[in-house]
């Protein structure tokens, strides 16, 4: 006997799994950034230190490329989940999940690069 499984809930399942990956990654990410500004609050560097040791270092934007991509994952998740629970006959409200991911994606990208190629404030 084979037993139909609705496309849907194949999808929620996965959404669901991505969302559960993407917030250990994020846990992960988040307890390393803080080490780092407690490291360097700690030792009196300025802003423009910290942009001084950041640039040019692959380490530091790999590593906040990977908790930009793990944002883009997760939030998007999320908020598409609250506005299908809260308007649910309003499919015109489901653009604003694309809306996010893109704009996290794009603005978090453009920290990283600026960051890394010491072009923020320029």
């Amino acid at each position: 006997m084979s037993v139909a499984i609705n496309s849907s809930a194949i999808l929620q399942a996965k959404l669901w799994y991505a969302q559960r990956m993407s917030a250990m990654v994020l846990g992960l990410c988040v307890a390393v950034h803080l080490f780092i500004m407690f490291y360097a609050i700690r030792g009196g560097l300025t802003a423009g230190e910290i942009l001084g040791r950041t640039q040019g270092n692959w380490f530091f934007a790999i590593f906040y490329e990977v908790f930009v991509l793990a944002c883009f994952v997760h939030a998007p998740i999320g908020v598409a989940n609250i506005l299908r629970e809260n308007f649910a006959h309003s499919p015109k409200v489901m653009i604003l999940p694309w809306l996010l991911a893109a704009l996290i994606l794009v603005l978090g990208s453009a920290a990283v690069i600026g960051v890394f190629t010491g072009g923020v404030g320029r």
